[in-house]
């Protein structure tokens, strides 16, 4: 009698313990947002957060790239053009020092302005004449010869030529003949796969030769 009492009282401690409504082997439903066990939470539909070792909420998905980030991954557009000193180095006799200076005004002008090396302008007091002249076309994107009967009669005008022929040998447009008072027919053979501009029109070319050197900057970005 006794044994079967203690067996009853035995059954009915062990009900009391499991929570209505549930099975062996089935856990309790939670609310929304519940937290079921260490680190997981209850699905709601709704996006899930997580805790931080601080105990902010952070949200999985990454945020928008920043305006400033995304102007920083482009890179600046004219990078390669800022990469050397003077988008145009004119070449010219000593007896043409008027029509260059003209050409380099009509160059720099307005908003979109080159940046001309002109020697005798702006080669360095002291310089020497070989070392100034090679610097200036090296550093340099494009070269105007302003060729005329005193520039094929000039051996520093000759060199200058072949040296920028060195720095471009094909026609990329980045050497640009400018006949000014020169026939046809003595236009130089080393620039005869090349097309010039006539110095006869009325702006002297300026204009066409502005448009060449800025087509090419253009391609650069």
């Amino acid at each position: 009698m006794a044994g079967w009492l203690q067996r009853v009282l035995k059954r009915r401690k062990q009900s009391s313990r499991s929570p209505p409504d549930t099975r062996p082997g089935e856990t309790p439903d939670t609310g929304p947002g519940e937290t079921t066990g260490p680190g997981e939470t209850h699905s709601t539909g709704r996006s899930e957060t997580h805790e931080t070792p601080s105990g902010t909420r952070s949200s999985p998905r990454s945020e928008a790239p920043s305006s400033e980030s995304q102007a920083h991954a482009a890179g600046g557009g004219e990078g390669a053009r800022w990469g050397k000193a003077y988008d145009v180095c004119v070449c010219h006799s000593e007896g043409d020092l008027g029509p260059a200076h003209e050409l380099v005004s009509y160059l720099e002008a307005g908003p979109c302005g080159l940046r001309c090396f002109l020697q005798l302008r702006d080669a360095a007091p002291g310089g020497a004449v070989v070392s100034e002249l090679c610097q200036a076309l090296g550093s340099s994107h494009c070269w105007v010869l302003l060729l005329s009967p005193g520039f094929l009669r000039d051996p520093w005008c000759k060199y200058q030529m072949l040296q920028a022929l060195s720095e471009a040998p094909g026609a990329a447009g980045r050497t640009i003949p400018l006949l000014r008072g020169l026939a046809r027919a003595d236009y130089p053979a080393e620039l005869r796969y090349m097309y010039y501009v006539d110095g006869g029109k009325p702006d002297g070319g300026f204009r066409q030769v502005k448009d060449t050197v800025l087509r090419y900057l253009q391609q650069l970005s």
